[in-house]
């Protein structure tokens, strides 16, 4: 059975500034609905794209509460990469060329989740 994603980004402001931004991502009819709950080892862990007859478009991160390693998002393990929050989420929309990227931890975190729409 076909898996369809919707993404939606919205940004509540409160204080000096008010409002409600809502950014809508593409929809996806072709999703792999996956949720994926792995174990970064220290150092560079490849993450495989999934495919299997369906196609991600964008991947969410979900670091462990409490988590204190850093995790770096990479292209290839020798980018320098972009630094990540400890605990907060981080969606990331996909290339349809993409097939790998790498997320590199200072130690190792245990139970980051990975939504994949």
């Amino acid at each position: 059975m076909a898996v369809e994603a919707f993404r939606q980004l919205v940004i509540v402001f409160t204080g000096a500034v008010t409002g409600t931004e809502t950014v809508n991502a593409a929809n996806n009819a072709n999703s792999p609905g996956e949720i994926e709950i792995r174990t970064l080892a220290s150092g560079a862990n490849t993450i495989t794209v999934p495919t299997s007859g369906t196609v991600a478009t964008a991947v969410t991160l979900i670091p462990p509460v409490g988590n204190v390693n850093l995790i770096t998002l990479k292209g290839v393990a020798g980018d320098t990469g972009v630094a990540l929050h400890l605990t907060d989420p981080t969606t990331i929309a996909l290339g349809a060329a993409v097939t790998t990227f790498v997320l590199n931890a200072a130690a190792t975190v245990t139970g980051i989740r990975l939504i994949w729409s």
